[in-house]
């Protein structure tokens, strides 16, 4: 049998007790989150759902449903945080956690019950924010680019989209059309060498020929940087590694995107030579958001431990508050990094994370351990 000091986790009753009360310490500050938010959001956007002629009550309420996904999105590693702090003050405040030293368990065999109920609510997190949280999240931006009315069907035509061509630029005013019927408006072909540019080819319409799998120009005219002279040059074919799609590429909403569909514009923005460091660092975060979870009990376990038994309880809390909303802080000064490009995205995202584990795990040792 293993002694008890060895095991990570304590008791099976104590694992679930405590397991219990943090799930539902957690669940209930996030209930009392939501409808607060909820409400105050509400109240700040029934004018706006209102002013539409024709919204009523089934309007707010449909603004409802596709707002709260987001704010439980949000707030839920607040709730985690709060939960914790909740529990461990209560435990404190009547010596449950002091019986607990007593009993032998260590200060981590303390906490493993509800980290392990954390990275269970992390995986329910990551599953809610890709099954329900990117579709509220992409129909509720495009019903509010149409101000609360009616959505009209994608029509599918982009405007001012631009393509690299190995070293050239391709911009065309208009495409519209899917797969291989893609027609170009207004092309302008910026042509360059060692990133300097040598002619302009600008021609009032194009298409994708599928027969040799490059783009046709017609009525194309041809501008000399260096001469200053303009010519017509009739039919040009360029863009033999261009797909269609990669002009049908839209504005890309890393929020309103799953994991997979992300990963997958990315990849289409990649190759069409467009910047993708602020979708990888948003991608990263699709994983280290709902991990965070993971650190709010160790982060907080300050409200329960400590180097004097002095009797300042709120103080504690204080203290674990600070250090929860610190990682918070922290987590967006960095994604915010990551979308400028001063960090690179995998750093962007997991740079925090990894920093204040560490941090936990440092004052868990030189208090308790």
């Amino acid at each position: 049998m293993i002694p008890p000091q060895w095991q990570f986790f304590p008791s099976r009753q104590v694992s679930f007790y405590m397991a219990r009360l943090f799930i539902t310490r957690t669940l209930a500050v996030l209930a009392l989150l939501v409808v607060v938010l909820q409400t105050l959001d509400l109240l700040g956007q029934s004018g706006d759902i209102l002013a539409y002629a024709g919204n009523g009550d089934a309007q707010l309420w449909h603004y409802a449903g596709l707002r709260v996904p987001q704010i439980i999105a949000t707030f839920l590693p607040f709730s985690v945080l709060l939960g914790t702090l909740v529990m461990l003050a209560t435990l404190n405040q009547n010596s449950e956690i002091i019986s607990l030293k007593a009993a032998g368990l260590s200060a981590h065999q303390i906490l493993a019950p509800m980290i392990a109920a954390a990275l269970g609510i992390a995986v329910v997190s990551y599953v809610f924010n890709e099954r329900i949280v990117a579709r509220s999240t992409a129909a509720l931006t495009a019903w509010q680019a149409v101000d609360y009315g009616p959505i009209p069907p994608d029509s599918g035509v982009k405007t001012n989209p631009w393509v690299r061509d190995g070293n050239n630029l391709i911009t065309a005013a208009i495409v519209a059309g899917r797969g291989n019927g893609v027609q170009l408006r207004q092309v302008q072909i910026f042509n360059r060498i060692n990133n300097s540019l040598t002619t302009i080819v600008q021609a009032p319409r194009g298409h994708y020929d599928a027969a040799s799998k490059s783009w046709l120009l017609d009525g194309a005219r041809q501008f000399d940087v260096a001469r200053g002279t303009m010519r017509d040059v009739g039919t040009v074919r360029f863009g033999h590694d261009i797909r269609p799609d990669q002009f049908t590429l839209a504005r890309v909403d890393p929020d309103a995107l799953t994991f997979s569909e992300l990963s997958a514009a990315i990849d289409d923005l990649r190759d069409a030579g467009r910047p993708t460091k602020a979708l990888e660092a948003s991608l990263w975060h699709k994983i280290a958001g709902p991990l965070s979870a993971l650190l709010m009990p160790l982060l907080g376990s300050v409200a329960a431990f400590g180097l004097a038994r002095s009797g300042q309880l709120f103080i504690r809390a204080v203290i674990g508050m600070a250090l929860g909303f610190a990682y918070f802080v922290a987590d967006n000064f960095s994604l915010a990094m990551g979308n400028l490009g001063a960090y690179p995205p995998f750093l962007a995202a997991w740079a925090p994370f990894f920093l204040f584990l560490l941090v936990g795990e440092t004052v868990l040792f030189r208090t308790e351990e």
